[in-house]
């Protein structure tokens, strides 16, 4: 079949297995033109199919060399359908792990069960993976089963006490329109808490410690965003804020077992904003990285995931002179983007910015080729007037029991 991108609001409904692969091989170019200096010898990513999942265990496999396991969630391919784009990257992923000889296996699960974290930990040591000195945790969902009592939690975009009041880009169709959030209810705070705090990080930490198959100065990664003040109604004070606080918290009570375990740590890595699946789906947002990429690219410091995993990784974590971390302990990632001169021009934009000015004073097709790319589409190279064999691309190190 011939696959075009097909997009509903701000979601992609399809994917490109071509345009795929070749985004995981540039990220991969990327990742090797930047070695590690003391790289870990194994790592898990939970949350490994896409943005700084994929990034991360690209740049600790073909950066630094090290056995990788990755768990992620998506849908397989069908003959009339084609899989979902976490799935093509990781059959990429695997299929150049496998020719550069890195050990490599995956597993195909929800990261919110248990009976995931049990049977990864089972494939770690049936598989004869080396004991974990890293482990990422790298999960961004809507939703989350409670593992005792199964009730499902639904995280929410929303602003705490009070409406928040801004404008946002209707990117399909370039518009700059108004926005308003309700406040979150305590329910709803509660919820998001439970879906994107610390508690499922640490339940894949006692799974993971409990099976035996954690070194003894294991590091453990989980991934946040602060932004500047223009986001925070809707990040650092909202719903979403409430559970990063909680995923801080979490670092924290981790870092203490770990380092009383035998010198290991946990870590929260502070990332700048791109564009994800997530983040396109959060009002005000699409619009604040249109701009934000524009005065990025002209200063000559915009990163992607992958620039910002490797940089992490490469400078900050395991170059050779320890972790690279803030007071607070917090890693920095977003050091470029809140650049003084840099928030300057964005507020600066942000006050002309209407739909007439659009063109002028953001990025929005920067922003848009970023959103397709995350589904394969707009490639170099790639032929998408080509047909395609959406049952084409396997995944080689996939744990199936």
């Amino acid at each position: 079949m011939i696959i075009r991108p097909k997009v509903r609001g701000f979601l992609c409904v399809t994917s490109h297995p071509a345009g795929c692969a070749a985004n995981v091989r540039a990220q991969i170019a990327h990742a090797r033109a930047r070695p590690l200096a003391a790289p870990p010898c194994s790592a898990l990513v939970v949350g490994a199919s896409a943005s700084y999942g994929l990034a991360s265990r690209i740049a600790l496999a073909f950066g630094g060399g090290a056995a990788t396991f990755g768990v992620f969630l998506d849908r397989a391919p069908t003959e009339r359908r084609p899989a979902t784009a976490g799935w093509y990257n990781t059959a990429a992923f695997e299929e150049e792990a496998r020719r550069a000889g890195l050990q490599s296996a995956c597993l195909n699960g929800d990261a919110f069960a248990l009976e995931t974290k049990q049977r990864t930990a089972a494939a770690l040591a049936r598989l004869g993976f080396p004991p974990l000195d890293c482990v990422v945790y790298s999960v961004a969902a809507p939703r989350r089963a409670d593992p005792e009592t199964g009730r499902v939690h639904a995280s929410v975009l929303k602003p705490i006490g009070e409406a928040y009041r801004s404008k946002t880009l209707i990117t399909d169709t370039g518009e700059v329109v108004p926005a308003e959030l309700p406040p979150a209810t305590p329910e709803e705070v509660d919820a998001t808490v439970a879906v994107m705090g610390g508690e499922d990080w640490a339940a894949w930490m006692d799974v993971l410690a409990g099976a035996g198959v954690l070194a003894s100065q294991c590091r453990t990664f989980a991934y946040s965003y602060v932004g500047p003040q223009l986001t925070w109604p809707i990040y650092r004070d909202g719903a979403i804020g409430r559970a990063k606080a909680h995923l801080h918290e979490t670092a924290e009570r981790l870092d203490g077992r770990l380092r009383d375990a035998g010198g290991g740590a946990a870590h929260v890595a502070i990332m700048k904003a791109i564009v994800t699946q997530s983040s396109a789906a959060i009002p005000v947002v699409p619009l604040y990285m249109a701009v934000l990429y524009k005065v990025m690219k002209a200063a000559g410091d915009h990163e992607g995931a992958v620039e910002q995993a490797v940089r992490l990784y490469a400078s900050k974590v395991y170059g050779g002179a320890g972790v690279d971390a803030d007071a607070d302990g917090f890693i920095r990632l977003d050091d470029l983007e809140l650049k003084p001169e840099t928030q300057a021009a964005v507020l600066a934009a942000w006050g002309r910015i209407s739909t007439e000015t659009l063109a002028g004073e953001a990025d929005v097709e920067g922003y848009r080729r970023d959103f397709l790319r995350l589904f394969g589409f707009g490639a170099p190279g790639v032929d998408y007037d080509a047909e395609v064999d959406p049952m084409a691309a396997s995944i080689p190190g996939l744990a199936t029991d």
